[in-house]
């Protein structure tokens, strides 16, 4: 699976939109490597309050996007030989 990030300059300056990109990657990692499913691209879009959401928020809006998108997996064990760095680019 592939994942992008997006983040409009109307959510702030370049600190504030590296910090909700930054946010957004931990996250995704965090949720999609064992909920998400492979063979998907999924693009992430910043709104106004991800720089300052709590990160338990930001997983479960992503664990609930993949829900309404329908390609959420009930629980995947996860391969200690995967390389989590896939989700980064």
């Amino acid at each position: 699976m592939r994942v992008g990030f997006t983040v409009r300059k109307k959510i702030g300056n370049a600190v504030v939109r590296n910090r909700a990109k930054r946010r957004m990657r931990v996250a995704a990692q965090r949720v999609m490597a064992e909920r998400a499913m492979p063979g998907y691209d999924y693009v992430l879009i910043a709104r106004a309050p991800t720089p300052t959401r709590p990160m338990t928020n930001l997983m479960a809006d992503i664990e609930a996007a993949l829900h309404h998108l329908g390609t959420h997996l009930k629980t995947r064990a996860v391969s200690r030989a995967e390389p989590h760095s896939e989700m980064a680019s």
